[in-house]
């Protein structure tokens, strides 16, 4: 069971290190990914410093976690997912419903479940 959970966790750090270093490092592939428009420099900023670094920031904690077993990271990315999640749910009540917010917004919920699961399992 530790053996899934670690590869679970694995799997979602590739994910978020996929999403931030696009992010950070190409921001005009990302933005029909976002559904977001950059304006001019600063916007790319953004994306790059706003977006990129809060993923890779969350592949950070993961890593930490998987490497020294110190799992309390798993819980401090699920929060950060959860609040991520969260926001998807108050922009469809504020703004309406939008089919494209679901995949990633499922997606997001089942990390937050894997990652809660595993810092339960994986805490010494």
């Amino acid at each position: 069971m530790e053996l899934t959970f670690q590869i679970l966790v694995g799997a979602a750090a590739l994910m978020l290190a996929g999403l931030g270093t696009m992010s950070m490092f190409a921001p005009k592939r990302m933005v029909g990914n976002f559904a977001i428009e950059p304006i001019g420099t600063a916007g790319l900023s953004t994306i790059r410093s706003v977006i990129g670094g809060l993923f890779l920031a969350s592949v950070a904690l993961l890593a930490i976690g998987l490497a020294t077993g110190q799992t309390f990271g798993f819980l401090a990315v699920a929060i950060l997912l959860g609040v991520v999640a969260f926001g998807r749910i108050v922009g469809i009540v504020s703004d309406g419903f939008d089919k494209a917010v679901i995949p990633p917004l499922v997606v997001e919920i089942v990390m937050i479940g894997v990652l809660v699961s595993a810092y339960l399992q994986l805490a010494g």
